[in-house]
């Protein structure tokens, strides 16, 4: 049984909760937070108890941490529980600076503990299956990726000013995505972006609605589109290869299609991403003990989590200039 320490108590670290304490081969040991009533709250919930960061990082009884603090948390917490010994799954992305990132990777590689990045939508069952479809053969050699990720309202003004920007915080699941689909990093990353939905957003530093294209060595092209005002909601992915076509549409609420003489209609998508993704949740934390038990290979990498980071770099360096950018040069 691997007991695990909960580092953050918000939104994201209830879904991690469960995750946790479903699984058969681990228990919720500890919970901490920056505000100690909210890591008691969230343990008492679970049968847990609240202890400090630095308690719970310090105690060898404790196998692995779940990193879902605040991002600019998150190199250091990775380092130091690593250096105590420590598995861990962080939330993404590693850091907001890329170099603060690579030292990370390097500083924890020499730790010698499993990281894991938690990049949970490649444990999406449909995208899943529709990577393992591509790696079959399916649909032959891939050439067009297509991913479109619509937020169905942005996130409040204060989150906004500390995310990073949109590249960093929200494109950047669609970057490991497109890594993991084509299993390579692009070689030119090109984007746009504009504020759109609210001009607190632009004062802010931000972009809410952005599209980014990247091009391979081989000639193949990927395009990504963000906007944080979908009321709708919309997460599809759409990869076109030489022998065919792969496509993952919306999960929707429910498959009742009403049909009259004023029309047909479905029921809109699942519209926030906690709802729409808590199946991958459960899959990576599972994939993750795994992982822990059998001493294999994390699936998701800090490796990968520094890739995904480079091209959100890349990406806000080229909706500034206005110009592609080479991800070399980042």
């Amino acid at each position: 049984m691997i007991k695990v320490g909960l580092l953050g108590a918000g939104r994201i670290a209830g879904v991690h909760a469960t995750a946790i304490s479903s699984n058969p081969g681990s228990t919720l040991a500890a919970v901490s937070d920056y505000i100690p009533e909210n890591a008691e709250k969230l343990a008492a919930a679970y049968g847990s108890t609240a202890r400090t960061t630095e308690e719970i990082i310090a105690d060898d009884s404790i196998d692995a941490v779940l990193i879902a603090t605040s991002t600019d948390t998150h190199s250091d917490l990775i380092e130091q529980a690593t250096a105590a010994g420590k598995a861990v799954l962080c939330e993404k992305p590693v850091d907001l600076s890329l170099e603060r990132a690579r030292a990370c990777q390097k500083n924890a590689a020499a730790n010698g503990k499993p990281v894991m990045i938690g990049f949970n939508r490649r444990f999406d069952p449909n995208f899943a299956a529709l990577k393992s479809a591509l790696d079959a053969g399916e649909v032959g050699k891939p050439e067009m990726l297509a991913i479109t990720s619509y937020d169905p309202a942005p996130p409040s003004i204060a989150y906004i000013k500390v995310s990073g920007g949109l590249f960093r915080d929200m494109m950047i699941h669609d970057f490991d995505m497109a890594n993991f689909i084509m299993g390579e990093a692009p070689v030119t990353v090109s984007a746009v972006g504009s504020c759109l939905v609210d001009p607190e957003i632009g004062a802010a530093g931000d972009v809410d609605t952005a599209a980014v294209t990247l091009t391979y060595a081989d000639g193949k092209i990927a395009t990504i589109r963000n906007t944080r005002r979908a009321g709708y909601g919309d997460q599809r992915v759409e990869i076109q290869g030489s022998e065919g076509m792969l496509q993952v549409g919306n999960l929707v609420e429910n498959l009742m299609v009403k049909s009259t003489a004023a029309g047909v209609t479905s029921a809109k998508p699942v519209l926030f991403f906690l709802e729409r993704y808590m199946p991958a949740y459960a899959a990576e934390w599972n994939a993750f003990v795994e992982a822990y038990k059998s001493g294999s290979q994390m699936p998701v990498t800090l490796e990968d989590g520094v890739a995904a980071l480079a091209m959100a770099e890349a990406a806000t360096r080229s909706a500034k200039s206005g110009q592609p950018v080479r991800l070399s040069d980042v």
